[in-house]
């Protein structure tokens, strides 16, 4: 699973967890052929990345190639079960990636359009939100 080296600060604020707009980066396709574009908001978990690369990997058989685009960055913390109130803030229980609409996540070449199309229908249900299929303009 994907977690990162280093971290600034341990622990995050959560923030709001609201749509905050559409996405400003990674709005393109830049590697690949094809992409998986997100058309709402989410917050993907690293074992919810790992499930679709693993959906990709299975699709493009030893012929294509896949890209991750997103990287789980934002540490969510959890108290133990029945712990009592107080005692500060929880371990970091796992990581997330915070998604808008317009991101495109995963990428894929080498693959004929079929079997693309057919990859990402089965990576949308591993995700936690609706996605597209895009192609590369020119």
């Amino acid at each position: 699973m994907l977690i990162p080296k280093k971290v600034k600060h341990r622990k995050w604020h959560k923030g709001r967890r609201r749509n905050t707009g559409i996405a400003t980066s990674k709005v393109t396709v830049a590697f690949g052929t094809f992409g998986l574009r997100a058309t709402t908001y989410a917050w993907v978990t690293s074992r919810q990345i790992e499930s679709v690369r693993k959906v990709l990997t299975r699709y493009t058989k030893k012929g294509g190639k896949v890209w991750i685009r997103i990287f789980p960055d934002k540490p969510i913390t959890q108290k133990g079960a029945e712990t009592p109130m107080g005692k500060g803030k929880g371990g970091v229980d796992h990581y997330v990636c915070i998604v808008r609409p317009g991101t495109v996540m995963f990428e894929m070449d080498g693959v004929p359009e079929a079997q693309v199309k057919e990859a990402f229908e089965f990576a949308n249900y591993k995700l936690p939100l609706k996605a597209i299929m895009v192609k590369r303009n020119g």
